[in-house]
């Protein structure tokens, strides 16, 4: 399978959210789907501690690295040092509204200035082997979506990228908070649905507001190639990702349960603590697991309460399942 292929469906990247422990679990969840890191900018990776930053493990594929930044030069350098490390794709972040990005003149205030990412995504190309791909708004402030989304697209699929994930909300850098720009900008799905009507040779992925695997597949039968699930993926993964391999790629697998998953996660867990870790870097990760059934606020409630203690194994894992598998009986 090509990894446009397996966009149809992908996590977003979050920030907090989608380091290398929650990937894993994911991976457990849906062997299709691609899955984001957090952002990494680019000038972490030339001066920080790379390893920490961009190692991930050979099971997460197919997993792209997500970059901030505005310097074409030290992106090019940082794509190439990531394609060493083996992702499949580097995506360039366009719409994180956070202040920390703005200030440093990346994220969702270059929808301001596309020639600038057309620059960047260029120099990324030549320097790397790799995919690189982007993730946009329709739009920041006053902007006119309507015409600022369709100028970006063509400019910087001038520059070589043919894949694009697009949340469908404004971002308002002056006014709202990160927080509040991922809930209280509308969502704008017809106009996201032009673009691929507009741009039927781009890979467009839409994002924002997507809260089930039903609202996933209704945007690929409106014509959307792919569909990129941020927080529901997250607070509810087994809704999501379980069945993701069978409803979205067709795959004849047989669906796991989340049982067989958390169990799945306790070698994992293991030899996170056999390298220094603790339980709760990882368990934190699968609080949701068990979201809607009997048993859920038990699971969470335990989790969050013991897994983070010195001296906490995967037996407090087993012991939480145990309840949750008791409830459903």
């Amino acid at each position: 399978m090509h990894l446009s292929d397996h966009a149809r469906l992908s996590v977003a990247p979050m920030m907090g959210w989608t380091d290398r422990h929650c990937r894993y679990l994911h991976r457990l969840m849906s062997r299709e789907a691609v899955l984001y890191t957090q952002m990494v900018t680019a000038t972490a990776v030339l001066h920080g501690d790379r390893d920490r930053l961009l190692s991930f493990g050979s099971e997460e594929h197919p997993v792209a690295l997500q970059l901030g930044g505005a310097d074409p030069g030290v992106l090019a350098r940082a794509a190439r040092i990531a394609a060493a490390y083996g992702y499949d794709e580097i995506n360039l972040n366009i719409g994180c509204p956070s202040d920390r990005v703005q200030s440093g003149c990346f994220g969702a205030v270059l929808m301001n200035r596309p020639a600038l990412v057309a620059e960047c995504v260029a120099a990324m190309l030549a320097a790397s082997p790799v995919e690189v791909t982007v993730k946009c708004r329709i739009g920041v402030d006053d902007q006119p979506p309507g015409e600022v989304l369709p100028h970006f697209l063509e400019t910087v699929s001038r520059a070589g990228v043919t894949r694009f994930a697009i949340h469908a909300r404004k971002a308002w850098l002056h006014g709202l908070s990160p927080r509040e720009n991922r809930t209280l900008p509308p969502l704008d799905y017809p106009l996201v649905y032009r673009m691929k009507q507009a741009f039927p040779g781009l890979h467009l992925s839409i994002n924002g507001g997507i809260l089930s695997l039903a609202e996933a597949r209704a945007h690929l039968v409106q014509g959307m190639d792919g569909v990129m699930v941020g927080r529901a993926a997250y607070h509810t993964p087994s809704d999501i990702l379980l069945p993701a391999d069978q409803a979205i790629f067709g795959t004849r697998t047989p669906t796991r349960r989340a049982e067989d998953v958390v169990r799945d996660m306790l070698p994992y867990i293991e030899a996170h603590l056999t390298r220094g870790g603790t339980p709760g870097q990882v368990t934190r990760h699968m609080l949701g697991m068990f979201a809607g059934r009997p048993g859920a606020r038990h699971w969470k409630r335990v989790l969050s309460r013991h897994a983070h203690h010195p001296g906490t194994g995967p037996a407090i894992v087993e012991a939480a399942l145990a309840e949750v598998v008791a409830r459903a009986a």
